[in-house]
């Protein structure tokens, strides 16, 4: 009797007698044996339960099916995007459903198998996908790069390792393994009984695909829409040809922007003629992480880092100090620090890992690097960031780097930041800005106690009080708990505005305490902050500024038209970090003298 007439009398559960059955084709496959003869009593006794069980099996058989078509469709409709994650977004027709159906009707029994796992597999691999990219623009407001960004995992492994422990970011980083490879493994188990379902009756199988497939191409002619998307879905065609086409441009780029790295405007530029017009200032080049334009112009952030920006400008105006600032367009947004450091100090566009590999391996002049080619000044670079070793140090010209187990720091690590911005200020001075020299002190500081996840913040103390850093072990315990912080929004706007309230304060502070006439502090932002905290639609500007006592200094760039004081304006100049570089060497005397090409 014909297989699709026993399936038209009962809807259920299948005949494990019947040759298509996936148990008995393993089976079949098996070798004659103990192993084979334990295969067929473990049928024997499963047949004898679903005797035993019958509504309990056809109940089994029935969840087993749905669940299998809902992880086959999901995996086929999923959007990458968090915001899109809605139900109408799956009430779509996935035209690859239909096309893997017709070439499962098609195979023989062991190919279709087969085809059926791996396209398990794949669509399991493109859900894992689909989540990276939510991540990723959660997180760095971009897409995850099949090409480049395998290593930023390890890196993510390594903050949350910092900010939570070793013992939480071991057991999330198994815990996602096998949630991975149980997705992949699920997935492959449910299009392998949705190519079982399709044989057991190849007549009724085959009418359903063609109409279905005359339903497809119809809502496509038709374009027919429903809430706001196409009825006839390409999802899964759509993502396979973006990734490729990514995947395409990614290797092009490189090849492109390893032509453009050795090509330098100030590359041959003679020594005498590199910043003459900062000759025997000690220049300072401050990053205060996370601090984007949201900081100031966001309405649930800004009046307290605003009124902390005023208070500075009129603190340092009283010291002798102004100030002049505008904005910068980042390369990068919600993390990936070093790549807004290298893109304003090289002025070169590096928004990628393999950019910033390609830029740190060439001999390109990194805007710090220009101050020790001149022979004039002495440089330093003050790096609480950095727990091992920094080869980043020759690209960026630094005779030393203190990096974090060389400041002396014994106070508590807050959260990722290995110690407050203010220990790290007042140890620089200590160990480098205080000291009496023959040459004028060139210096890149990274601050980092506004590094997600915002909890504990540090707060103020006297600065003839820091000692060894343990004053902060109190204020470390009385603050907040990273991973309530982590998990509650509002907390993270709240905490965010207080860490950069904190950074700018112990910046100023530090420049008011220690700055000399002489003294010129450039200070900026290296990105947004995550997507969570600067909202969906926010851009990548951050806020950068120039402050100096001699008056000459800012006079030199009167014509960049950036707002008077520490708050830049909301429509002052915006330019592209990676024009930074270029501009600041003109204003102050560089003569352009161009290498490579």
């Amino acid at each position: 009797m014909p297989v699709f007439t026993r399936s038209r009398q009962l809807p259920g559960p299948p005949d494990l007698k019947e040759p298509e059955d996936a148990v008995d084709a393993v089976g079949e496959a098996a070798q004659p044996g103990a192993g084979a003869r334990s295969l067929r009593e473990r049928v024997a006794h499963w047949r004898a339960w679903r005797t035993r069980r019958p509504r309990a099996a056809r109940v089994l058989w029935w969840t087993a099916t749905v669940l299998s078509v809902v992880l086959v469709l999901g995996a086929m409709l999923m959007p990458n995007r968090l915001f899109a994650l809605q139900p109408d977004r799956f009430l779509r027709l996935p035209g690859e459903a239909i096309i893997g159906a017709a070439v499962l009707l098609a195979l023989p029994r062991r190919p279709r198998v087969v085809v059926a796992a791996l396209t398990g597999v794949l669509l399991g691999a493109l859900t894992v996908l689909n989540l990276l990219d939510m991540g990723f623009v959660e997180y760095l407001g971009r897409d995850f790069n099949l090409v480049l960004d395998w290593g930023l995992l390890d890196d993510a492994q390594s903050y949350v390792a910092d900010s939570m422990g070793r013992t939480t970011a071991l057991a999330a980083t198994v815990g996602v393994l096998l949630l991975v490879a149980l997705l992949c493994t699920v997935m492959a188990l449910a299009t392998v009984r949705l190519a079982g379902l399709l044989v057991r009756d190849t007549r009724l199988a085959t009418r359903a695909t063609l109409v279905s497939g005359t339903a497809w191409i119809t809502c496509s002619v038709l374009g027919l829409e429903y809430a706001g998307l196409p009825v006839a879905s390409d999802r899964v065609a759509g993502t396979l040809t973006s990734e490729a086409r990514r995947v395409r441009d990614t290797l092009r780029d490189e090849a492109a922007f390893a032509e453009e790295a050795r090509t330098d405007t100030f590359g041959a530029t003679p020594p005498a003629q590199l910043v003459p017009d900062l000759r025997g200032k000690d220049v300072v080049f401050a990053f205060i992480e996370s601090y984007g334009r949201s900081a100031i112009e966001d309405p649930g952030i800004a009046p307290g880092v605003n009124r902390t920006l005023d208070t500075s400008t009129r603190a340092l105006a009283e010291a002798g100090f102004h100030a002049r600032s505008g904005w910068l367009t980042s390369a990068t947004f919600g993390g990936s620090s070093w790549l807004g450091h290298s893109t304003a100090l090289s002025g070169l566009w590096v928004d990628t890992q393999q950019r910033y590999r390609t830029v740190m391996a060439s001999d390109h002049l990194s805007l710090t690097k220009a101050f020790r080619k001149t022979g004039a000044w002495d440089t330093v670079g003050v790096m609480p960031g950095v727990q091992k070793g920094w080869p980043e140090q020759e690209f960026y010209g630094l005779d030393k780097v203190y990096n974090a187990f060389e400041m002396g720091y014994r106070g508590p690590k807050f959260s990722w930041s290995t110690m407050p911005d203010q220990y790290a200020l007042e140890a620089f001075q200590r160990l480098e800005h205080g000291k009496q020299r023959d040459k004028p002190l060139m210096s890149e500081i990274i601050l980092t106690s506004s590094h997600q996840p915002w909890a504990p913040v540090p707060t103020m103390v006297g600065w003839d009080e820091l000692g060894d850093g343990s004053v902060f072990r109190g204020i470390q315990k009385a603050g907040k708990d990273a991973s309530d912080v982590i998990n509650d929004s509002a907390a993270s706007r709240r905490e965010y505005g207080r860490s950069i309230q904190y950074s700018v304060t112990a910046l100023t502070q530090w420049l008011e305490r220690y700055g000399t006439d002489d003294t010129v502090l450039v200070f900026l932002g290296d990105h947004q902050p995550i997507a969570r905290v600067s909202g969906d639609n926010a851009g990548r500007d951050v806020p950068v500024s120039v402050v100096a006592k001699d008056p000459k200094v800012l006079d030199k760039i009167a014509g960049w038209k950036w707002t008077e004081g520490l708050k830049p304006a909301k429509d002052a100049p915006v330019w592209k970090m990676s024009s930074f570089r270029d501009r600041f060497l003109l204003a102050y005397g560089s003569t352009p003298h161009p290498s490579g090409g």
